[in-house]
């Protein structure tokens, strides 16, 4: 037989003997035939140890909860209308008409558009117990303008007409007061220690479903969220250093805690990220560390004592960081400073445009950061503060300083939408920035209440949405001056060209720009175009 014949009955022959194989084993139930797709009910079981984690993950939720909700309250507050208010007002929008996160919007809603009645308007919130003889944290907007607060505890006690000891619009922060002794508390924890990741609970009273607890966890910290506590512009002191959460967070929620594995509180629950007002995912929590700060003060003191290096501030783009001679993004932008203070950076000799990377030789990656590290001071105290200007590294010596209450007034727009101006005669386009830059009339200038200053820059007519500068510049805004890559006021549009002529695409050119509806200035940094 040739050499072919015999390597084909060996070959058949270990087919065969493999299908016998099968067969045996399948006879002794050694093994089975199936498909790839699983059958129902075959899935193996979790292992022992594994059961064993997620038994004891299971009792520590159970255990913080039996643990936690007797310091959670329930609070009712009452408001007795005085005149009907508006539902377009600069509370509800933002900057572009955007929405605030409804997480506040929607308790405000409740006062909103309603005829003046002998009737007190209602709304809900929650809150918790940190001393034993009835102090309690809750949100700011949970008992702002309050005539009534009526707390009622996880044991069914009410105490009606509780005290409001102080609040704080600036960190949404407000403490009030029960009067009861021996009463259960929460342990306040430390949020720094906080990592992304790590499970947390959220307690409060959610759409009337009082006392709900859900769980889920840190999934962000450090988060900006200026639409919430600075919807205009007009507060340079609101905080931006929000703890993002996805335990389900609801309308109600609003001053109850955020709680660690441990059972510490590491946040006060305070809105959430959403387009129907209802939880859709994200929600945000003041660190406990500035509540605690903020409490103490208004216990102590009846106002806040926070330091301040008196600056307005921005996140740093790619192209600020390129202006700025940094070789990766970060830190936090002057855009300007806050006269009400007698702004101590200002007098240390920091200029608008610097970028601050370090303070009290700490690292600033962003501006929550930066307000994270001066929290750790008080007014009076001598920071070493670093900034880049320009290419250029400097460091200077500030003594922090106090705020004052922060200004609510804003330019009057008239009758005029916003994002719109009087007059566009003569306007100019200006390519290499995709903007169009008109004259600003002494009538637009009077009636905005526009500073002299400011007069004679350039008024922003239109931005183009294919340019460089959408979403960096808007209309009503006046550009009048230069940073970078010279520095220069800009009184006429030959003052700009000429500035711009000299730069080719890529180049980044840093404004001084004036922002009529928020009366705030700003800084921007832009990439031009050929």
């Amino acid at each position: 037989m040739s050499i072919r014949y015999h390597r084909a009955r060996f070959g058949a022959g270990l087919v065969v003997a493999f299908l016998c194989g099968l067969m045996f084993a399948s006879g002794f139930d050694l093994t089975h035939f199936s498909w790839a797709q699983s059958r129902v009910g075959s899935a193996s079981k979790p292992a022992p140890e594994q059961i064993a984690s997620a038994a004891e993950t299971e009792t520590a939720f159970e255990a913080v909860a039996d643990h936690a909700r007797p310091a959670v309250v329930s609070i009712e507050t009452e408001r007795f209308a005085k005149q009907t208010r508006p539902t377009s007002g600069p509370r509800q929008r933002g900057r572009g008409g955007q929405q605030l996160p409804p997480g506040i919007e929607e308790f405000f809603k409740q006062f909103d558009n309603q005829p003046p009645s002998d009737q007190p308007e209602e709304a809900s919130g929650s809150g918790f117990i940190v001393s034993t003889d009835g102090y309690i944290l809750t949100n700011n907007h949970v008992v702002a303008d309050a005539d009534k607060v009526t707390v009622t505890l996880y044991d069914k006690r009410v105490f009606e007409n509780a005290k409001v000891i102080g609040r704080d619009p600036t960190t949404d922060v407000a403490v009030i007061k029960i009067d009861g002794k021996d009463l259960p508390t929460l342990s306040l924890g430390d949020d720094a220690k906080a990592r992304v990741g790590q499970w947390v609970l959220a307690i409060g009273n959610p759409l009337q479903l009082n006392f709900t607890v859900t769980a889920g966890i840190v999934s962000a910290k450090g988060r900006n969220q200026a639409g919430l506590l600075n919807p205009r512009g007009d507060n340079p002191y609101a905080i931006t250093d929000y703890i993002q959460t996805d335990a389900a967070i609801n309308p109600g929620n609003s001053g109850g805690p955020l709680l660690n594995i441990r059972g510490d509180v590491i946040g006060i629950n305070s809105a959430i990220a959403s387009g129907t007002g209802y939880y859709a995912g994200y929600g945000f929590a003041i660190p406990i560390t500035l509540a605690k700060q903020v409490m103490d003060d208004l216990i102590k003191y009846g106002k806040i004592k926070r330091a301040v290096v008196g600056v307005s501030l921005g996140e740093v783009s790619a192209e600020a960081a390129k202006a700025a001679g940094m070789s990766q993004i970060g830190g936090a932008m002057v855009q300007a400073f806050n006269p009400e203070t007698n702004s101590p950076a200002q007098k240390a000799g920091i200029e608008v445009g610097d970028v601050i990377v370090a303070a009290a030789g700490h690292q600033v990656d962003q501006v929550s950061t930066l307000q994270r590290i001066i929290r750790g001071f008080k007014p009076g105290d001598i920071v070493d503060v670093d900034v880049m200007r320009f290419g250029q590294k400097k460091t200077f010596k500030v003594k922090l300083g106090e705020p004052t209450e922060p200004s609510t007034t804003v330019a009057d727009r008239g009758d005029e939408a916003p994002g719109t101006v009087s007059n566009e005669a003569g306007s100019r386009q200006y390519d290499k920035l995709g903007v169009s830059i008109g004259p600003l009339t002494p009538d637009v200038a009077q009636r905005q209440k526009i500073a002299s200053e400011y007069r004679s820059g350039l008024m922003i007519t239109n931005v183009s949405p294919k340019g460089p500068s959408w979403r960096k510049l808007f209309a009503q805004e006046i550009i009048f001056g230069v940073l970078s890559p010279v520095k220069k006021d800009i009184k006429s549009p030959e003052d700009l060209q000429q500035v711009l002529a000299g730069l080719k695409a890529g180049d980044v050119v840093s404004l001084k720009v004036f922002d009529i509806p928020s009366a705030q200035t700003r800084v921007v940094s832009i990439a031009v175009e050929k």
